[in-house]
């Protein structure tokens, strides 16, 4: 059995019992075994086969067992923890994977046991011997990591070794990364109430946030199968009560969602801010113009009366949002450090989740560091814009660079950056507290780990899922209060992911169907996802709520208009007008929907009232001119199809510039402008005759005899042949 097919037999088994199919996943259990070759699973595996059968048949028979329940619920945790220990047999011998290949070292050097690694870190720490102790937590790490599921008294071991004060914190936190790592390669339930005593500890903020990170993690990744443990819903609802408990839920399924923002983030500074960085000086951007902005759709604007507005992202503000977003806590500096992860250092998995403590023996002799090091590690420490990974990065990296080099850039560094980063500091904490802190610089190195890591394909990537952790039935008892659901909701919403908002808003609807705010964010989620029918049933519910909203009538227009039916946008336009007269997109919509109406002289009115109301813009030119084309006013089209084409003209324009030629009889002229417009679609004549011919029924009302069209097209053949 190959490596393939024993992972595709895994998947079926677990996809089986997710779906509580049990037969099914005994049979495919029975092919892992047969694979495997390791029969002393069989008769595991018969006893659940028969316990089942066992308990159908008594159930067919119609006796009620007060304990069928438990016994359903048995064999499901059974038959999941039998498939893990055949799939890790045959992996640990066969798999190539990271994860196997440290669980097969441990054969070849077999490890100390937690207390005997617990009892010299312990003696490592009080002689201040750091080298050897950065080598114990190493290897505490991959213990954990790899280890098989624990019995009690390694539980105990491990617990002790979190809850010991004589002790580094930062022993702890590479505990909960161990525990966290070896949860999400194999399930474990008493490692998954280790990350709950670590949770409990009520002086270890460091330590809890990560273990908290961590739970939620094991409850998505496994969420079929927790609900099958009792105790772990129990010691759920007892942390529950600790002080902080929903808002530290609330914080760190924001921080995973604002991690989705990384990767575009790295390529916006990459193509975008960093080029204009380069290109921009002071002469060049004064004559720069931002204003000119389409005035003929209401774009994809939120409702300002929501407050929560989208920030421009215009070239100008990009470097203003960057900053924003630096203060909102995103990870900014995920591009800075992508080629930085190449030192020994990181050779350790265990050393990219670490806390960055100035005294870790790969940053040097801290006795023997001179000032500047010593200032710049305690300025990196206080950092809290950059991830733990990232500043071990940034000071090997110096460290790496010749001596005078070396103290010039820190020096400039101290100097320079300092202040900046104690300022950065004080604005982050400022709007963040120091669990967003936490949550935001540890998350932020678990990406670095899944998205950087040499091996990084051997491991599953939590950032490829959803990670909607507010769906999770499990948690909705502490987070599906409506304050929750709203603040995780908005911030789906400030950053586009309308499906997630949507799910939210909808739930948040079936507990309070009388809020009209509710509708329209459901209705914008709806419209931006291109659900145009359900945006405007969604926008209509929230008019009969609101019926003063400009932002909502410009709304349900604008779908009719989508959808089609510019007879109803029209209505809306117009109730809009009589709110607001003069607002310049409204009133050239109601042009459009008069034209699409065929209503052309009504369209003529309200075309001319936004020329004349936005003299600069020249937006109104185009519709006036094919609006005059339409009703035979040719000379008054000529006369503003020249004004566009001494301004900025497209092929389009040159086009309904020949028509208007051809109905006035200046063929000459008509076969110029055809000719003009051919070149603007790259000579590609068929191209243009397609537009051509598009407009072939409007030529004909024009007094353009049908008969005509076909010498026309064959006049610019040989006129583009000269």
């Amino acid at each position: 059995m190959t490596l393939q097919e024993i992972n595709q037999a895994y998947d079926r088994i677990i996809g089986s019992l997710n779906g509580k199919e049990l037969k099914n996943a005994f049979e495919n259990i029975q092919s892992l075994v047969a694979g495997s070759r390791e029969y002393a699973f069989q008769d595991k595996l018969n006893e659940l086969q028969d316990t089942y059968k066992y308990m159908l048949r008594y159930r067919i028979e119609g006796a009620r067992d007060p304990m069928q329940e438990k016994i359903y619920r048995d064999l499901q945790m059974a038959a999941y923890e039998l498939a893990d220990r055949i799939k890790h047999k045959i992996c640990d011998t066969k798999s190539p994977l990271t994860y196997y290949v440290r669980r097969r070292s441990r054969h070849i050097f077999p490890p100390v046991s937690p207390s005997e690694l617990h009892g010299q870190m312990l003696r490592y720490h009080d002689t201040d011997n750091q080298k050897q102790y950065d080598l114990s937590l190493v290897m505490l790490f991959n213990l954990i990591w790899t280890s098989d599921p624990y019995k009690i008294e390694e539980s105990v071991a491990i617990k002790d070794i979190v809850s010991d004060r004589k002790l580094p914190f930062s022993t702890g936190c590479q505990v909960v990364s161990a525990l966290t790592m070896g949860l999400l390669s194999a399930f474990d339930k008493e490692k998954l109430l280790l990350l709950f005593d670590a949770a409990s500890l009520p002086e270890e903020e460091e330590i809890r946030v990560r273990a908290m990170i961590g739970i939620l993690l094991v409850l998505y990744v496994y969420e079929k199968r927790v609900p099958l443990y009792p105790q772990i819903e129990t010691r759920l609802a007892i942390l529950s009560e600790s002080p902080g408990f929903t808002k530290t839920i609330q914080t760190i399924i924001l921080r995973f969602i604002l991690a989705r923002e990384t990767e575009k983030i790295t390529r916006k500074l990459q193509d975008e801010i960093i080029p204009e960085m380069i290109k921009l000086n002071p002469k060049i951007s004064k004559k720069i113009s931002l204003g000119d902005l389409a005035i003929e759709n209401p774009g994809d604007e939120m409702n300002p009366e929501w407050q929560d507005i989208l920030s421009d992202s215009s070239l100008g503000k990009k470097i203003e949002e960057f900053s924003e977003l630096q203060q909102e806590g995103a990870d900014v500096m995920h591009s800075t450090f992508i080629h930085l992860k190449n030192f020994p250092f990181f050779g350790e998995i265990g050393n990219w989740f670490l806390p960055f403590t100035t005294g870790h023996s790969c940053l040097g002799d801290r006795s023997k560091q001179n000032g500047n090091e010593k200032e710049i590690l305690d300025t990196m420490s206080s950092a809290t814009f950059m991830c733990n990974s990232d500043k071990y990065s940034l000071y090997l990296s110096m460290m790496q660079l010749p001596k005078e080099m070396k103290e010039m850039m820190i020096g400039q560094f101290n100097s320079q950056a300092s202040e900046a980063i104690r300022q950065n500091r004080e604005e982050l904490v400022g709007k963040n507290d120091r669990v967003g802190v936490i949550t935001g610089q540890y998350i932020q190195d678990l990406y670095r780990f899944f998205k950087l890591h040499p091996n990084h394909v051997d491991f599953q990537d939590i950032f490829t899922m959803p990670l909607d952790f507010h769906n999770l039935p499990i948690l909705r008892a502490y987070i599906a209060n409506e304050e929750s659901l709203t603040t995780i909701a908005e911030y789906y919403l400030r950053k586009n992911y309308f499906h997630d908002a949507l799910t939210i808003y909808n739930a948040l609807i079936r507990k309070n169907g009388d809020s009209d705010i509710l509708f329209q964010k459901t209705g914008y989620c709806k419209q931006m996802t291109e659900d145009m029918e359900g945006a405007l049933e969604a926008y209509l519910r929230a008019d009969l709520l609101n019926t003063g909203s400009q932002w909502l009538i410009r709304r349900i227009a604008a779908c009719y208009r989508t959808l089609k039916q510019p007879g109803k946008a029209l209505e809306y336009y117009r109730r809009h007008e009589k709110l607001s007269p003069d607002y310049l997109p409204v009133l050239i919509n109601i042009g459009h929907c008069y034209m699409e109406l065929k209503n052309y002289g009504e369209a003529l009115k309200y075309y001319f009232k936004v020329d004349y109301l936005d003299h600069k813009s020249h937006k109104a030119w185009r519709p006036i001119a094919w609006c005059s084309f339409l009703t035979g006013k040719y000379d008054q089209a000529r006369n503003y199809y020249h004004k566009i084409i001494n301004d900025q003209p497209n092929m389009q324009d040159l086009l309904n510039a020949g028509h208007t030629e051809w109905a006035l009889q200046n063929i000459k002229a008509a076969v110029t402008y055809y000719k003009q417009a051919i070149k603007m679609e790259d000579e590609d004549f068929r191209k243009f005759k397609k537009h051509f011919m598009m407009d072939v029924p409007d030529l004909i009302i024009a007094g353009i005899e049908e008969t005509e069209v076909p010498l026309m097209l064959d006049q610019l053949r040989y006129a583009l042949d000269e």
